[in-house]
Order: structure tokens, then C-alpha cells, then sequence
């Protein structure tokens, strides 16, 4: 008998370009860690720049990533005391699709605007602009909750601020879209918003039930007075659109390993075939139970070959013409589920037959699994005739297909 095994790699991948747009690719993986079975999520590839890349252990806390992109808004008039700056991102969950290439199957993705951030320039240091000399000329300069480090609601701050005579950086958390509005309170002949520095949070499917392969797809948002990505009516940015491209790599693990000696088994009665030689004592069953172990993180399916014309039944033969029939039948380890639902156990094999699709719940590593070869009773009876003295074989192989 020979088991065939298969691996099963899965990648989800987003990613189309658009005219006069910034792309930025975002990129999380999937591969089953055997030390946390339970955890089936993708892991954010992606190297945080801005915010995240300084203060990683905030980031990682909330699940959190950011990028920093190399577009800059510049005001397009002056600011005149009591001009808003009203700073609002897409803060709500938006989906996007995405498509394995090879099988055209699709899945949802799911991304939000978490944090917003810059480092503003002004025109003229702010000791000219307001007569006081920085920090404290950044936060005269405003009339609401004083300089950019206290962020107006809903928008939340962060503590992180850095500063200049003419520069100011910042980090705002966004929990809504609602604009967040800061208020000159001094005229400011221009200003400019050197980058965009945002943190995302993504909701990614869950990888076990997805098949192998490239899933690409992409989401786009505007940027600019009224866009999604808005420094306020004043501010113009250098890209009118941002894309996302998304590049998930799914990797996952389907693997069958046999003990040794595995690949050969001997069918005998329970307690061997002494009782039968001493007494003639007919056998009720003939049969093995083989061992083997499993590794699966995504779904599968299993058939069995062999010299059989059909059903259930595999032929076992001799050189002197003599020939019997065995069946086999698979359980598989706790925690996958079988095509009706619940534990697979004792399932009957059919040749040439596909069985499936079977389902884990976790990642399971080397977990224990059996396949049973039994001669039926018929076939028992037939066999085991009085002067019938012979030894039979024959080759049965179950293959395993992750490509459901």
C-alpha cells in the first residue's frame, strides 16, 4: 500500500495600479505554527514606516499598522484668523474583493483608517507669526485645545509631538470619520503637510477555508478637499487618489507520514490465526488497523486506488489463482470535520472516488489518524474453505488533494 502526499500553499494577493494615483502594497502572510494550532489569522508583512516604525509597542498592542506616504498638501490661500483646518480620513471598515488567479474563487477583506499624522511647515518661524518663541507659539497659534498635540474630537491624541521653529509633528488616533477641526487663531501666508503618515486595521478571511493559490484584488480612495484622505479646503495634495494593493501569501500544510513499516500491512484475525489452525474456528473479521500521522491547515479531499472495477472493494490476489476482496475505511484525527459535518470515523473508501471536502478547525501537526483494511464477511467465508492453504496481495493507494 502507498500514501501519496500533497502540500497546499495559499497566497492572497490585491493589487491593480491606477492612473495619477499612489500605490502602497500591503502584504500578510498565512503559514500554520504548530506551537499555536488555534491561531488562523494572516500576519501583516508589511514594514510599519511613521508612527508604528517610532513607537512599535503602541502599535502592536491595538493591532495596528502605519505608513508613511511621500504626499504633501500645501495650502492654497492664506490662513486668516478663524480659518478651519478640518482633517478627516476613512475611518469606517470598507470591503474589497479578492480573487485567487488560478481558481477564480473569492474572498472579502476588510480595511479601516485608524490614525492620521503629519508634520506640518509653516511659511515663517511661529515666534514671527505670534511673537512667542516655540512651543509655546505652536499652541498660541491655534484657538482649539491649544497646539496639534491635543487632538480635537472625535479624533484622540497620542502623545507623540516634535517640533521646530517653523515645523510641528503629530499623531492623531481616528475612532470616526468626522472631521477633526483645529482653528487659526493668527494669519498664516502658507503652510504645507510634508507627507502623510496613517495607521490601518485589517480584517482578513479565515485562511483554513480558503484554497491554495494567488488571491489579488485592490481598493482606492481620493485624496484631497472632500476626499477620503482630507487636510481641509485649504490643502491641495501632490496625488489626487491612493491605492491599496494587498499581497497575502497563504502557505498551508498537508502532509502524511507513516511509521515505519507502514507501507506494508499484514490482515489477520484479532488474536492471529492460531484459533483458526488449532480449532477451525472461523474468524468474524480479517482486518489491520494502520497508523498514520497528519498535518492539514486547509481543507482537503482523499480517494483510495487500486485493481478494482468500482465501489468499495479492492482485489487481493495469488499466484495460484485465488482471489479476495478487503475494504478500508479512513478516520481521521478530532478536529476536522467530514462532508456531512462531525468526526470522520471508520469512512468508507470508494475506487477512484473523491471523498470530501474535509475541514479543520485548527492546524493540526502530526496528529494521529487510521486506516482499516477489512476483508467483508462474504469474502471471509469464501476465502477461509476447507484445504485452502495460500497467501494473498495486492497494492492499495490513498492519495490525498488539497485542491478541493
Amino acid at each position: 500500500m502507498k500514501i501519496f502526499t500533497s502540500g497546499l500553499g495559499l497566497a492572497l494577493a490585491l493589487g491593480a495600479s491606477s492612473a495619477q494615483a499612489f500605490n502602497q502594497e500591503i502584504r500578510a502572510l498565512f503559514q500554520p505554527d504548530p506551537s499555536q494550532p488555534s491561531k488562523n489569522l494572516f500576519v501583516n508583512q508589511t514594514p510599519n514606516s511613521g508612527y508604528c516604525a517610532n513607537f512599535p509597542p503602541q502599535c502592536a498592542s491595538a493591532n495596528m499598522f502605519s505608513i508613511e506616504l511621500p504626499v504633501g498638501y500645501s495650502s492654497t490661500r492664506e490662513l486668516m484668523p478663524g480659518d478651519d483646518i478640518s482633517v478627516q480620513v476613512p475611518a469606517d471598515w470598507r470591503r474589497l474583493t479578492v480573487t485567487n488567479q488560478e481558481t477564480q474563487e473569492t474572498e472579502t477583506v476588510e480595511v479601516r483608517i485608524t490614525g492620521i499624522g503629519s508634520n506640518y511647515i509653516l511659511s515663517d518661524t511661529v515666534e514671527n507669526l505670534t511673537g512667542v518663541q516655540h512651543p509655546t507659539g505652536h499652541d498660541i497659534l491655534w484657538t482649539s485645545l491649544s497646539g496639534w498635540l491635543y487632538a480635537p474630537p472625535p479624533c484622540q491624541g497620542t502623545s507623540v509631538s516634535g517640533y521646530s521653529a517653523r515645523t510641528y509633528r503629530f499623531f492623531w488616533q481616528t475612532p470616526s470619520q468626522a472631521p477633526c477641526t483645529k482653528t487659526a487663531a493668527f494669519r498664516i501666508p502658507s503652510m504645507y503637510f510634508e507627507k502623510i503618515d496613517f495607521a490601518y486595521e485589517l480584517r482578513t478571511p479565515n485562511p483554513l477555508s480558503m484554497s491554495s493559490g494567488l488571491y489579488t484584488g485592490s481598493i482606492a480612495y481620493s485624496m484631497g478637499p472632500g476626499g477620503d484622505f482630507d487636510m481641509g479646503a485649504a490643502f491641495q495634495p501632490d496625488d489626487g487618489r491612493l491605492s491599496l494593493d494587498f499581497v497575502l501569501d497563504v502557505q498551508h500544510t498537508l502532509k502524511v507520514d507513516l511509521p515505519p513499516g507502514g507501507d506494508r500491512v499484514l490482515l489477520e484475525p484479532e488474536g492471529g490465526w492460531m484459533p483458526w489452525i488449532a480449532s477451525g474456528r472461523k474468524p468474524t473479521q480479517i482486518f489491520r488497523d494502520q497508523l498514520f500521522y497528519l498535518s492539514a491547515s486547509s481543507r482537503f479531499k482523499v480517494t483510495m486506488m487500486c485493481n478494482s472495477t468500482g465501489g468499495s472493494r479492492c482485489k487481493l490476489n495469488s499466484p495460484k489463482g485465488n482471489t479476495t476482496e478487503v475494504e478500508t475505511f479512513l478516520t481521521l484525527p478530532g478536529g476536522i470535520s467530514g462532508p456531512s459535518g462531525g468526526d470522520v470515523k471508520q469512512l468508507m473508501l470508494l475506487h477512484d472516488t473523491w471523498i470530501g471536502p474535509f475541514q479543520p478547525s485548527v492546524y493540526l501537526d502530526r496528529k494521529a489518524g487510521s486506516l482499516r483494511f477489512a476483508v467483508p464477511k462474504d469474502a471471509i467465508d469464501f476465502l477461509l474453505r476447507p484445504g485452502l492453504s495460500d497467501t494473498l496481495s495486492g497494492n492499495i493507494t490513498i492519495i490525498w488533494d488539497s485542491e478541493v
